[in-house]
């Protein structure tokens, strides 16, 4: 930790164009589940004028030991601060929300590594002085120690003004000229003035899957004598492709905005598409400014492209021929060999300083409270609660006679199967800025610690279809036949984790509340979604299969146009995982790995007057539908 804090301390003294990186007090923050920031870059002053916009970026540097990721599982972000989740008078329309600038730039930061949140500040038109306070947090985890940070700006009368540019060496330039990058040599002299030295950059070595899209940020700063003005990074490696553009001496980024002045830092945002094989591959970059490709200056980017698909999605092994019991990926449901419902356990809450590290539960019936072993420690009225907690290897918890304490897990079971428990002392309204508390939790609920990633879960324990009650995956109010599609889809995933139980095994669940999995909110969500009850009704018991296999049934929010393959993503091949086109989302942007069901072009197939086992065909080819329970 000292070598990360003193590498950290070394990049406080760099400078971006057009102000000064100010000097940071290290504040050596205790770690919270693993999650630990260092900041490294920060703004001056800024002056606004009202309405005025201006970026901000923030660099902090991961000294904790959990990688902090963007777009999934506990992914890293800023919210406004001091008091949390505050609307800022600063929100811009590029904002997640009024209190949620925006995530992580980079795609994941590695433990010793430096990440970046960019996001715009709006004035407003009252003017004065502002003291904007944020923090970084992981997302459903933790508020992140080291994360926070002040911006301070001054609304005024006037914009700020440009930048000036640097007094131009007496020595005139050469007369710009069209950029060489591909290793041979400009064909006019280059300014003598002309060089640059790399400072930062997202990360050391890039981990992605094939093809991933990759967001990635260089700190390029300019150690010669003369201002750059027009600015452009092109690729070099014929794999290097970016996401616009592909081939060797590709254009990736140019900006052209302000002035580089020397001695200053450039900070160049860009995305690239990581190669489609597996194995180890360096990316080169160069960089031309003002016309001029700047002389002995490459870029290596280190991109290992592994061969494993996310932990949830194993490619299925193919069957020499079409089981018996398979059907012909047509037609309608088929009756398959039953089995009882599954009984889910869903992790719904990290017990944490968001509820002061402990949990106090009642039911809406009597209930009685239990330890792992079935022991009986406690029968309670409806309405009764019990505050509970784990310290110290020890399971403690009060049902008014003061702390008692079991070596064992704790379990909350209400007298009528199915009745509702609610976690009293959490309320996401107050904490996470939610429109419902999401409190509320049919059947059991259990307090567990797990030394695997050291922390403790509240998880609750249901059966499968009042856990799709609760899925918050979808509105109450869209197409009922887009609604049965996705619940269909969600059923075989849930169905594949508790059938496998696998991924969540070293923490005692199956599958997470959270849009790593899917995202369940409980009997909250199940009041205010009747829709999604009567959707789950209309599908009970039917998952999706293939040669009489439960299918891997992956989906995203939205397409480009088209759906991917699954080898064009992920390692292997699945039969039933093609590319298919996507007419309504044509001229799109794709949100999230592309890879089986589009939600968006769902949606529209539905309202377009297509029905759900049918939807499900067209994602999914040759899948049955085959009906399990109930």
């Amino acid at each position: 930790m000292k070598g990360i804090r003193k590498l950290a301390l070394g990049l406080l003294s760099l400078c971006v164009a057009g102000s000064t990186i100010m000097p940071v007090s290290v504040v050596h923050a205790a770690p919270l589940k693993g999650y630990e920031a260092l900041q490294v870059t920060a703004t001056g002053k800024l002056s606004l004028a009202p309405g005025e916009t201006k970026t901000v970026t923030l660099g902090f540097q991961n000294v904790g030991t959990e990688t902090w990721n963007r777009d999934s599982g506990a992914f890293v972000s800023m919210y406004t601060y001091v008091p949390k989740y505050r609307v800022s008078a600063f929100q811009d329309a590029t904002w997640i929300s009024a209190s949620q600038p925006a995530r992580l730039t980079e795609s994941s930061v590695k433990p010793g590594e430096v990440g970046h949140v960019s996001f715009k500040l709006r004035a407003p038109s009252a003017k004065g002085a502002y003291a904007e306070a944020f923090k970084l947090a992981a997302e459903d985890v933790a508020w992140i120690p080291g994360g926070d940070v002040t911006v301070n700006v001054s609304v005024g009368g006037v914009a700020s003004a440009p930048v000036a540019a640097a007094p131009v060496p007496t020595t005139s330039p050469a007369v710009p000229q069209t950029p060489s990058v591909g290793g041979s040599s400009p064909a006019t002299t280059v300014p003598s003035g002309l060089s640059a030295v790399l400072l930062l950059r997202s990360a050391k070595k890039v981990m992605a899957q094939a093809n991933e899209q990759i967001s990635f940020t260089l700190g390029i700063k300019n150690s010669g004598t003369v201002p750059w003005a027009k600015r452009e990074l092109y690729s070099r490696d014929v794999q290097a492709a970016s996401a616009t553009n592909s081939g060797p001496a590709t254009l990736v980024v140019s900006k052209s905005t302000d002035t580089v002045l020397p001695g200053s830092m450039d900070l160049m945002d860009f995305t690239f598409r990581a190669p489609s094989t597996k194995g180890t591959h360096t990316i080169s970059y160069s960089m031309v400014v003002d016309g001029n490709e700047i002389p002995n200056f490459q870029i290596d980017i280190p991109v290992e492209v592994t061969s494993s698909a996310p932990d949830v999605y194993v490619p299925p092994k193919k069957n020499a021929s079409p089981s018996t019991s398979a059907g012909s990926g047509s037609g309608g449901i088929i009756e398959g060999d039953k089995v009882a419902e599954p009984t889910l356990r869903v992790a719904i809450l990290t017990v944490d300083d968001e509820t002061d590290n402990k949990v106090d539960v009642s039911c809406e019936t009597s209930w009685k409270l239990f330890d792992g072993d079935r022991g009986l420690l406690a029968e309670l009225k409806k309405g009764e609660s019990v505050e509970a907690f784990y310290k110290k290897n020890r399971y403690w918890y009060n049902r008014g006679k003061g702390l008692e304490k079991t070596s064992s897990f704790l379990r909350f079971v209400p007298d009528e199967a199915n009745a509702v428990c609610k976690i009293e002392n959490f309320d996401r309204t107050v904490t996470r800025g939610s429109d419902h508390p999401y409190n509320e939790f049919r059947n059991v609920l259990e307090l567990r610690y797990n030394s695997a990633k050291d922390r403790t879960w509240v998880i609750n324990e249901l059966p499968m279809e009042l856990y799709l009650r609760g899925l918050g995956e979808t509105s109450n109010i869209s197409h009922p036949e887009f609604q049965k599609t996705l619940l269909t889809i969600a059923r075989t995933y849930a169905f594949s984790m508790w059938t496998h139980k696998k991924k969540h095994a070293d923490e005692f669940y199956d599958i997470s509340s959270y849009a790593d999995d899917q995202v369940y909110r409980g009997y909250g969500q199940e009041k205010i979604t009747p829709n999604i009850t009567s959707g789950v009704q209309a599908t009970a018991g039917v998952i999706v299969t293939y040669q009489g296999d439960t299918a891997i049934t992956p989906y995203f929010s939205r397409s480009d146009g088209k759906t991917r393959a699954w080898g064009d993503v992920w390692y292997g091949d699945v039969d039933y995982l093609k590319s298919v086109p996507c007419p309504c989302d044509k001229g799109k942007t794709l949100w999230g790995h592309g890879v089986g069901m589009s939600a968006s072009e769902a949606l529209c197939q539905a309202n377009n007057g297509k029905a759900w086992q049918d939807i499900i065909r067209y994602f999914y080819q040759g899948v049955d539908l085959t009906k399990r329970w109930k």
